[in-house]
This record gives C-alpha cells, sequence and structure tokens, in this order.
C-alpha cells in the first residue's frame, strides 16, 4: 500500500524470509559460514538455533542459494510427523521414489542406495531440518541412525538442525546423549545490536529501492527499543509504522510514529510499567528518608541523639485551609474528561479553521484537510519553530507510562502554552511540558488561491507573478510584472526567507509560503499570538 507512496519497488518489512533482503550483521555472517562449513565438511550433526523471528530461516534460504553445484539438499520444514512420514518426506526432497506401503527399513534401504549413487559422481547430500525443537524423540534418534549412512571413508549425509533454543534444551537430555556426542558444530544467533538494527533497516529500504533516508534516527532508536534486536519484530514494527506515515501523508518516520506503531501491533512487554512504579517508589523512599533524617537531627521527631527518649509535646494547629492540588500536565492529560485522541485533536484544529473535520472521511485528516482547501505541515523542532509558524497546530505528549496524547497549542505567549484537549482549555508554563514533548507537531494552513503549490526558479505562469508582486509589495521594491521565475525573484524570495530566519534557498515552499500569508495578514487564519500581539 505505502511502497509507491515512498518510491520503493515492493515491500521491505515483509516477515516472508527473502533471501534478497538478508542482513549479514557479525553474527548473521558467522552464522552463515557456520552453515557453510556443515555443508562442505563431512560427518556428524551442525545445529543453529535462535529465538523467535532472529532470521534463522531466512539464512537457511540464504544457504540454499548458495549450496555448491555439487551438493543435493533436502529441507524438512514441518517436523511434526512419524518416522514413516518423515523418511518418506527426505526421500520426496531428494526425487527418491517411494510408496506409502513401504516400510520404514525400505525408505532407509532406498535413500543408502540413492546416496551411495551419488556418491559415486562425486557429490555430496545435505538434509536440512527446520524446526527441529519439535522433533519427536523417536525421530531424533532415527535421525541419528540416518548418520550411521556411510563409506569407510566418510558419511554419506551431512545433517543441519535449526531450531528455537529448546533445541539446545532437548539435546541436552540424557537419553539423547549419542545425538548430541555427534554434533560437531553448535552455533546460537542472538538479537541485533543498535548499530546492526539501524544498519538493518537501512539495508531493507536501500534493496526496496529507497532513494532517501526515511526514518529518522529518533525512529531508529525506537525500532531498536521496541523490537530489542528481533529482525522479525523489527520487519512488523517498521511495515506498521510506514503505513502509518503514509495514512498520515509524512515522508519520515520518527520516534512518536514508531511509538505509536509499537502500541498498536506489539504485545507490552512484562514489567514495562513496573520499573516506573520501582522508580518512583524508589525516589519516594529517598525523600522520605531524608526527611527523616533531617527532622531527628533537629528534634523534630520528638528524639533525642542520646538518653531517654522524650515523649513529645503535642500542640493543637490551628485550622489550616485544604490546599486545592495544582493542574499539573500529567494529571490534566490523566483525567478522562479531556480527550486526548488523534481525531479530537483533528475535530479540534479544523473548527480553528472553520472547517468540520469527519473522522475516517477521507482516510486520513490531512487527506481530509485537502478537500476544505487545507493543507498539513509536519514537522519536529522546538517551541521556537512553532511560534514562527504562527498557527495552531496539534502536537504529541508522551506521559511517564508511555501513553500518547494529542492536543492542540491555541496560543504560545512567552513561556506560557495554551493546550485544548476537546471542549476545554488549560494553560501552563512550557518548562512543564518539555519532558513530555519530543519536538512532533501538525499544523494546517491554507495556501493562496493564486499561488496554491510550491514555486521555483525557471517556472511560468501567473502564480509566479503573484508572488513576485506580493514580495514588492512587502520589500517596497517596483514590481516589474513578469511571469517568469527569475534571478531577480529568487533574491527577493531570499531577502524574504532571511527576514523570517527560514533557509534561504530561493525556493518558494510550504514554510515560505505559510510565512508569506502571515506577512500578509491573510483573512480567517488563526494563530498563536495573542491580541495585539
Amino acid at each position: 500500500m505505502y511502497a509507491s507512496y515512498f518510491g520503493l519497488s515492493d515491500n521491505p518489512f515483509a516477515i516472508t524470509p527473502d533471501p534478497r533482503y538478508l542482513f549479514l550483521s557479525g553474527r548473521h555472517s558467522e552464522a552463515l559460514a557456520h552453515l557453510i562449513y556443515g555443508v562442505t565438511e563431512s560427518g556428524g550433526f551442525i545445529q543453529l538455533t535462535g529465538e523467535v523471528g532472529t532470521g534463522k530461516t531466512t539464512l537457511v534460504r540464504s544457504l540454499l542459494e548458495k549450496l555448491p553445484e555439487t551438493v543435493d539438499a533436502a529441507l524438512i520444514i514441518n517436523p511434526r510427523v512419524s518416522i514413516p512420514e518423515f523418511l518418506r518426506a527426505i526421500c520426496r526432497e531428494l526425487h527418491i521414489e517411494c510408496g506409502p506401503q513401504q516400510s520404514p527399513q525400505d525408505l532407509i534401504d532406498a535413500l543408502n542406495a540413492h546416496l551411495l549413487q551419488v556418491h559415486s559422481r562425486g557429490r555430496r547430500v545435505v538434509l536440512i531440518i527446520d524446526e527441529a525443537q519439535a522433533l519427536s524423540r523417536e525421530v531424533l534418534e532415527q535421525v541419528r541412525l540416518l548418520t550411521n549412512l556411510e563409506t569407510s571413508r566418510q558419511k554419506l549425509l551431512q545433517i543441519i538442525l535449526v531450531g528455537q533454543p529448546e533445541l539446545r534444551e532437548l539435546l541436552a537430555r540424557e537419553d539423547l546423549r549419542q545425538l548430541a556426542q555427534r554434533i560437531t558444530g553448535r552455533y546460537h544467533l542472538q538479537p541485533l545490536s543498535p548499530k546492526d538494527t539501524r544498519a538493518y533497516v537501512h539495508h531493507r529500504l536501500n534493496v526496496a529501492g529507497a532513494l532517501a533516508p526515511i526514518f529518522t534516527a529518533s525512529g531508529l532508536r525506537a525500532v531498536w527499543r521496541f523490537s530489542e534486536g528481533v529482525p522479525r519484530l523489527i520487519n512488523i514494527l517498521c511495515d506498521r509504522a510506514l503505513l502509518g506515515a503514509y495514512t498520515g501523508e509524512l515522508r519520515q518516520v520518527d520516534g512518536t510514529l514508531v511509538r505509536r506503531a509499537a502500541h498498536e501491533v506489539l504485545e507490552p512487554r512484562s514489567g514495562e510499567r513496573s520499573w516506573r512504579a520501582r522508580l518512583w517508589l524508589g525516589t519516594a523512599a529517598v525523600v522520605l528518608l531524608s526527611a527523616v533524617t533531617v527532622l531527628a537531627a533537629t528534634g523534630h521527631l520528638g528524639l533525642r541523639r542520646t538518653g531517654a527518649p522524650v515523649t513529645p509535646v503535642v500542640k493543637a494547629a490551628p485550622p489550616v485551609a485544604q490546599a486545592v492540588p495544582a493542574i499539573t500536565p500529567q494529571s490534566w492529560l490523566a483525567d478522562p474528561a479531556y480527550p486526548t485522541d488523534t481525531d479530537t485533536a483533528f475535530t479540534t484544529l479544523f473548527s480553528l479553521w472553520g472547517a468540520h473535520y469527519k473522522p475516517g472521511a477521507a482516510g486520513s485528516g490531512c487527506l481530509e484537510a485537502k478537500q476544505a482547501e487545507l493543507r498539513c505541515l509536519y514537522r519536529k523542532g522546538t517551541w521556537n519553530n512553532l511560534r514562527s509558524f504562527d498557527r495552531p497546530a496539534i502536537i504529541t505528549l508522551t506521559d511517564t507510562d508511555g501513553v500518547q496524547h494529542q492536543v492542540v497549542v491555541t496560543r504560545l505567549a512567552g513561556e506560557q502554552i495554551t493546550l485544548r484537549a476537546g471542549a476545554a482549555s488549560q494553560t501552563f508554563s512550557l518548562s512543564a511540558l518539555d519532558p513530555l514533548w519530543y519536538g512532533d507537531y501538525l499544523l494546517l494552513w491554507k495556501p493562496n488561491t493564486n499561488a496554491p503549490a510550491a514555486l521555483a526558479p525557471g517556472m511560468v505562469g501567473t502564480a509566479v507573478a503573484w508572488l513576485r508582486t506580493q514580495l514588492a509589495t512587502l520589500q517596497h521594491n517596483a514590481d516589474s510584472g513578469s511571469s517568469t521565475y527569475d534571478a531577480t525573484l529568487t533574491a527577493a524570495v531570499k531577502q524574504f526567507q532571511t527576514s523570517q530566519h527560514l533557509k534561504a534557498d530561493g525556493i518558494a515552499g510550504e514554510e515560505t509560503l505559510i510565512h508569506l500569508n502571515s506577512a500578509l495578514d491573510a483573512p480567517g487564519t488563526p494563530t498563536l499570538a495573542p491580541p495585539g500581539n
């Protein structure tokens, strides 16, 4: 769905084990070399284990593509079978004729004859068993017996067991020690490190044809944090985050978008909130201990350092008015009376522009904005960046439990900010919101009908002529009336951009047009500045 939007040839984060997307981290390179060694050398078993989703099956698929021309392979991917079914599956993989009435010994004889014939032609055969932790004890014993198929000089069948960590526990059983003793190589795949996770994401996007980075640095950090480096979880998380960016008409995926995707597609990890509880309890304990120490030292607890304890004299205290707890951003966001979902935020933002928002009508808030002749602008920056646009905006606040809240900034004056959630508004200091805001904001703006899209040098038309006229008026210059975006107009645009503290590139893009609309005091435009500012 999102591939064409990002200019990709296909879905880079499909969970099917496509060898094209194989990312060889240091550990995966070692594992693949381990498997190739097992194929080219004779004797015993090779064991490859790893947690669910760490890339074992993808490695096996890559191994099959890299097999030497002189090696035949049999891949068993459904080991939950009986001994006869298991032997027939091997025969079918090696194109050995076998019938449903043949006994296990008949099948072994046919397999042995085939292996001898292949060996006489200078070829070798490798048997790869995926999900080997699911093998029954009886089938495992039969697997061991298959290694007895040999000539006087070498084994005829090389066996690679691939499975989850339970396979190591299974082979550690006393009754399987004979099989375990024949394992000549063991390798365990670990999840990716933060560095490898970043490289993994970039690798898959590059294979799919990405021409520019799509995930920001904060987005990649969040991918590793929520996936813990497990490739399958990385794929699931990145796929959902890209879909979220597509539906929101965003060109990059940042940490906020990844966190939102993680809450939608990943199971919450046990203890995810408990560490916060322990942190708060630990902090409270330290504060309480410090207070007790101070009070004890000063005698305010009715204790003395030496001598007998003294019974404290309790004096009647004058009645004190009950203090009203101050409203904090955390307490305000936690109040269910104030909705902080995305649809409510868009409803509020649309209403400030005199437009009506219908949740889900166009597929996303930004697509619906286009129907209302508005445009979305999504950026990541500081309060001053938001202040410079002077437009109400949706910001995402993340509370101490990791829950995200979408609220609308309606006023930004000095160090005070006014937020709106549903019909309720509340003013806070910027410093109170700093720990909750990661810099993401989305605002609406209305293009001038004379210049509905970005303009750049070399363009010709009435929109260019309009831009020249407006800048000439603002800068008190003569208007040549030319409809060509020439060097003179480029210089005028750069002059305006410099005055607005924008990047002076001479292109009248979205940010430049928004600031131009502000300078022209476009009617019907809601602003963040209080009246009179």
